[in-house]
C-alpha cells in the first residue's frame, strides 16, 4: 500500500441547452459543477475502470491495484497479487468488504479494511470477468465474458457455480439483483437483456442488432435502466419484460449508469460526448455536465457521498486516466 498525493483538481461550468427540463429533483448547481483528479499511476496496460463507493472514499480498478480516493482527492493505491491482473469492476459488498473483478487472470478478488487481498480462481480459464454484486446472504455473482456465463462465488467455502447463458457468444457484462431476487445483465455480444434466478433459469429479450448493451441498473422506479453504446440510447426494461428506449444526441455513446438517492432520475456517462448526464424517468435528458477535459471519455460512473457523482476517464483517450466529480446539488451534505 502507499499513499499518493493529488496530480490535478480542474473545474468547470455546466451546460445548460436551451430548453432543458427543470423538473422537481432536478440539479441546483449552474457553476463550477465538475472536478477531475488526475491518476497518479502510470499507465502500463489499462487504467481506471470501475468506481464504487466504499469505506473512506471512492474506489475504483486500475491495472494491478484497486485504488481509494477521498474526499480531499488524495489516492491509495493496494497491489493486487496477481500480476496482469486488469482489475475491472469493483462494488462495496454486503460484508463490508469491496470486491472486484481481475479481467486478464480470471479471478475475483476482495479486499477488507485492513488492505487484506483474497483472491478466488473461476474454474473457466480465459473467462474474463466483469461486473461484480454480492447479495444480502454473502453470495457474491457475477459475469463471464468470454466465458459466456454467470457465475457465482460463496466466500465461506471458496465453491463456484457456473450457469452458461443460453445464447452463444452472448459476452455477458453488466449486472444488476433485481426486484424479487432475480439477477438482470447485459449481452453485448448478442445485443440481448437477461434475466437469471438464483437458480439458474434464464429468460432473454432482445434488442436492436449490433446495439451493445453495456451496464444495467436498478432504476428508482424499479425497473432495470441500461446502456447501448452502439445503439447510442438508454434503455429501460420492467421485470415483466416491457421494453422502451430513449435516445441520446447523436455520437454519446453511453457506457456506465446509476442512480443518486432521492433523485428521480439516472445518470449516465457519455463515453463518445465527454458528459455525464441526468435524464428523468421519462427519458428526457435534463442536464449534461461536459467534463474539464476535452475528449476524456468517461466509462464508469457511481453514487458518492454528499449526493455526488463520480467517474472514471478511460485510458482510451490520451487525456484520460483521470477521477471526475458531479456535484449536481452543492448545497446537500445530506
Amino acid at each position: 500500500m502507499r499513499k499518493l498525493a493529488l496530480l490535478a483538481g480542474l473545474l468547470t461550468l455546466v451546460v445548460m441547452t436551451p430548453g432543458m427540463a427543470t423538473a422537481a429533483g432536478a440539479p441546483t448547481c449552474s457553476a463550477s459543477c465538475v472536478t477531475e483528479f488526475g491518476v497518479p499511476i502510470p499507465i502500463a496496460y489499462n487504467g481506471p475502470f470501475g468506481i464504487a463507493r466504499g469505506p473512506g472514499g471512492m474506489w475504483f480498478g486500475d491495472q494491478d491495484k484497486v485504488v481509494r480516493i477521498d474526499s480531499t482527492g488524495d489516492f491509495t493505491d493496494f497491489t493486487v497479487p496477481s500480476a496482469g491482473a486488469a482489475v475491472g469492476w469493483v462494488t462495496h459488498g454486503s460484508d463490508g468488504n469491496m470486491w472486484f473483478a481481475e479481467r486478464n487472470t480470471s479471478k475475483i478478488g476482495s479486499i477488507d479494511g485492513a488492505g487484506q487481498i483474497t483472491e478466488y480462481t473461476i474454474p473457466t480459464a480465459n473467462s474474463q470477468p466483469q461486473a461484480v454484486v454480492q447479495d444480502s446472504e454473502g453470495v457474491v455473482w457475477f459475469t463471464e465474458q468470454a466465458g459466456n456465463k454467470i457465475g457465482r462465488l460463496d466466500p465461506s467455502t471458496g465453491s463456484f457455480t457456473e450457469y452458461a447463458v443460453p445464447t452463444a457468444n452472448a459476452g455477458p457484462l453488466g449486472l444488476a439483483l433485481g426486484p424479487g431476487g432475480a439477477l438482470w445483465f447485459t449481452e453485448r455480444n448478442a445485443a440481448k437483456i437477461g434475466r437469471m434466478t438464483r437458480d439458474g433459469d434464464f429468460t432473454e429479450y432482445p434488442l436492436a442488432p449490433g446495439s451493445s448493451p453495456q451496464r444495467i441498473a436498478v432504476g428508482p422506479d424499479g425497473a432495470l435502466w441500461f446502456t447501448e453504446l452502439a445503439g447510442n440510447k438508454v434503455g429501460r426494461i420492467t421485470t415483466g419484460g416491457l421494453l422502451a428506449e430513449y435516445p441520446l444526441a447523436p455520437g454519446s455513446r453511453p457506457v456506465g449508469i446509476t442512480v443518486l438517492a432521492g433523485d428521480p432520475a439516472v445518470w449516465i456517462a457519455e463515453f463518445g460526448s465527454s458528459k455525464v448526464a441526468r435524464m428523468a424517468l421519462d427519458g428526457t435528458v435534463t442536464n449534461e455536465f461536459p467534463t474539464p477535459t476535452p475528449a476524456a471519455t468517461p466509462l464508469q460512473i457511481a453514487a458518492g457521498p454528499h449526493r455526488t457523482l463520480w467517474f472514471t476517464e478511460s485510458f482510451l483517450s490520451p487525456n484520460g486516466n483521470k477521477i471526475g466529480r458531479v456535484d449536481p446539488f452543492p448545497n446537500d451534505q445530506s
